[in-house]
């Protein structure tokens, strides 16, 4: 290693430690913590660098040169996606963010939420809640909403689109997933200087062969209310209304809540 002028070793790149901390970061966490299946034997303990890329919605070999400490830029909503799919506290995000270069801007590393929302979603539990941004990005969620939706920060359209948890819980999964690209386009219209959205939208189509066909379809939604047919781990199925409400301060967010199950259960309590 070259000397410096005082005798000290000289810093490694940044881009270094970023990688050798997502590597370690990446090793104490399990496909089941992200909704994915074990599938068979792994060599190394944890997730695959693949199943990262996948359920933060960025590619393989993108992800792999941000471990390899290449020079690549990654984005705040990129990083606070991957921030969601390692389970980081926000005392690990932070240090993320600083090793990117990259300032820390809130738990969502986004457009985030205030204290006051963030602790309305809790309270509302045992009811599954949840706050999007434009983009579909989950910002705060309740563990009800993460334990009925498995694995389905840090974005819900991708999530959709591309988590084996989704066609496991989700019944109707293609209309829920028509619905997602329809909202989304409008959500567009809405924020046309929201950059993210457009990220989303080119992610879903280039991981998602059925995002690519049906944004064609020019299809557009904002609805505010409906019902969703889930499956549980038990293999029971409920059906449960939803409200989707805009924060007066905040319309660009979405506070989506869940009410009474229609099936086999009475409540939610066991939906898990």
């Amino acid at each position: 290693m070259t000397a410096v002028p005082d005798g000290r070793a000289p810093l490694r790149p940044a881009s270094l430690d970023l990688g050798a901390f997502l590597r370690h970061r990446r090793e104490r966490r399990t496909p089941d913590d992200v909704g994915l299946p074990a599938g068979g034997r792994r060599r190394t303990p944890g997730l695959r660098r693949e199943e990262v890329a996948l359920v933060s919605g960025v590619s393989t070999s993108w992800y792999t040169f941000l471990e390899q400490g290449r020079p690549v830029r990654p984005s705040a909503q990129v990083l606070g996606a991957i921030s969601g799919t390692l389970g980081l506290t926000d005392d690990e995000r932070d240090h993320m963010f600083r090793l990117a270069g990259i300032a820390p801007d809130g738990p969502s590393a986004g457009p985030g939420v205030d204290a006051a929302l963030a602790d309305l979603v809790d309270a509302l539990d045992p009811r599954p809640a949840y706050v999007t941004a434009a983009s579909f990005d989950v910002l705060a969620a309740n563990a009800a909403a993460r334990t009925v939706f498995r694995g389905i920060a840090p974005n819900v359209a991708l999530w959709v689109f591309t988590a084996p948890a989704a066609d496991e819980v989700l019944v109707d999964r293609e209309e829920v997933a028509l619905g997602i690209l329809a909202r989304l386009r409008a959500a567009s219209a809405r924020h046309p200087d929201d950059g993210r959205i457009a990220e989303v939208v080119t992610q879903l189509r280039e991981t998602s062969s059925e995002a690519a066909r049906w944004w064609s379809r020019q299809d557009v939604r904002d609805d505010r209310s409906g019902r969703k047919r889930l499956r549980r781990p038990d293999g029971t199925v409920v059906t449960l209304t939803h409200t989707a409400l805009h924060p007066a301060e905040r319309p660009d967010l979405t506070l989506v809540v869940y009410g009474p199950s229609e099936g086999p259960s009475d409540g939610l309590s066991d939906a898990d």
